[in-house]
């Protein structure tokens, strides 16, 4: 089946959506990689088609949100087997603790995903296994007064998408295109 790069496009805002708004997509969780050479999973929480932005939850004091500040290049690497589409992204990178997007972030998310604010900071030792909860928190949902501590510890990490690679593997041949600044083009895989 021969694509443009109109259908191209649609297939990337299609996937994406369906990343951040459904759980069991194998690109709800794809791979964030910083400046420092750093790669992580994360959890796409948003996708805003019209500012080619993607919000991902993250800790304001990890070693990543110090790497990444208010301009931090990034990479983001999703993967879809049965779709047999990889999409990896480049762009800049902000941490967002104080916005109201965060405000509103931390509001809609779920007691249980919030109660990992509570904890220790990311990267902390420690001298047995642990998650880094208080131990009244292991395994329980904390009430609205027990999460308010961590609010501060919560923080949103919003890409700029500056450049988004499309590539489709295939028995026919592999097809693959890159969009930059809204404008696309195909390129041999």
């Amino acid at each position: 089946m021969e694509r443009t790069l109109e259908a191209v496009k649609a297939d990337i805002i299609r996937l994406l959506h369906k990343a951040a708004s459904d759980r069991n997509s194998p690109m709800h969780t794809p791979v964030i990689a910083t400046a420092d050479a750093d790669a992580r999973i994360m959890v796409l929480r948003a996708f805003d088609e019209r500012d080619w932005t993607l919000r991902f939850h993250t800790d304001a004091r990890s070693p990543k949100s110090g790497v990444i500040g208010e301009e931090g290049q990034v990479g983001v690497l999703f993967y879809d087997r049965d779709e047999k589409v990889q999409i990896r992204c480049r762009g800049t990178g902000r941490i967002e603790s104080a916005s109201q997007r965060a405000q509103a972030a931390w509001e809609s998310s779920d007691a249980y995903a919030r109660r990992c604010y509570l904890g220790a900071a990311p990267g902390e030792e420690s001298d047995r296994p642990s998650s880094g909860l208080p131990e009244w928190a292991e395994g329980e949902r904390p009430t609205e007064e027990q999460l308010a501590p961590a609010r501060a510890n919560f923080a949103v990490l919003m890409v700029t998408l500056a450049s988004v690679d499309w590539y489709h593997l295939s028995n026919d041949g592999h097809r693959r295109a890159v969009f930059e600044n809204g404008k696309g083009r195909w390129l041999t895989p």
